[in-house]
């Protein structure tokens, strides 16, 4: 069994490194720091039997990349693990297609738990998560998800550099291709979310954020 961590924070990755070896001994773990360490990882292959995310990832904003790679590998299950353990972010993290959710405040066996659970195909939620929650902003949510998952990986790493605020030759420099290039992707990019502007897809972009607060 092949198990990916994505996290940018070294210290945990570690401890969820030890957590996973606890309950699964026979693991193969690997780890990555970032969307675009992520990407490449599973562009190289092979894929993994299970991701572990963290929501809060350089190159992605909110539940962006999470909605993006399940769009791109749907049979590759995620787990999100998170800082976050407000009910309203865990129910939006299994509508753009968690199989499951870690607080990362729970204690290990919880971690065995959840990991066994979804490679048994099911979802695993914090046991004192409420089971019923109406967020008003699920069809806006839902809608921008099936936008962004029309993105192509590449398309999707210049969105999330737009929306760091770089211009197109930072991001053709950074991306290691020409300017004309990027152009073109951004061209496609604002038509694929139905807008017309930079700033506008910012916006858009937005709407997946998670409430202003820091991991």
């Amino acid at each position: 069994m092949n198990i990916l961590i994505v996290d940018d924070h070294p210290l945990f990755r570690h401890a969820l490194i030890q957590a996973v070896r606890y309950s699964l001994p026979q693991a193969q773990i690997s780890e990555t720091a970032s969307v675009a360490e992520f990407y490449q990882r599973l562009e190289s292959g092979p894929e993994p039997d299970l991701v572990l995310l963290d929501l809060h990832l350089p190159g992605a904003s909110g539940f962006s990349a999470l909605v993006h790679v399940r769009a791109q590998y749907p049979a590759i299950p995620i787990i999100v693990v998170s800082a976050h353990e407000e009910a309203s972010i865990i129910h939006r993290a299994i509508a753009h297609g968690a199989m499951g959710y870690i607080p990362k405040s729970a204690p290990p066996i919880h971690i065995g738990e959840a990991i066994k659970t979804v490679l048994e195909g099911d979802i695993w939620l914090p046991p004192s998560l409420p089971q019923t929650f109406h967020d008003p902003r699920a069809s806006i949510e839902t809608e921008l998800a099936e936008r962004i998952q029309s993105l192509t990986p590449q398309q999707f790493r210049v969105l999330m550099m737009v929306a760091e605020g770089l211009l197109n030759k930072q991001i053709a420099y950074e991306l290691d291709v020409s300017e004309a290039t990027i152009k073109a992707h951004v061209t496609a990019i604002f038509r694929k979310l139905g807008v017309q502007n930079r700033t506008q897809a910012v916006l858009a972009i937005n709407a997946l954020n998670i409430e202003d607060q820091k991991i």
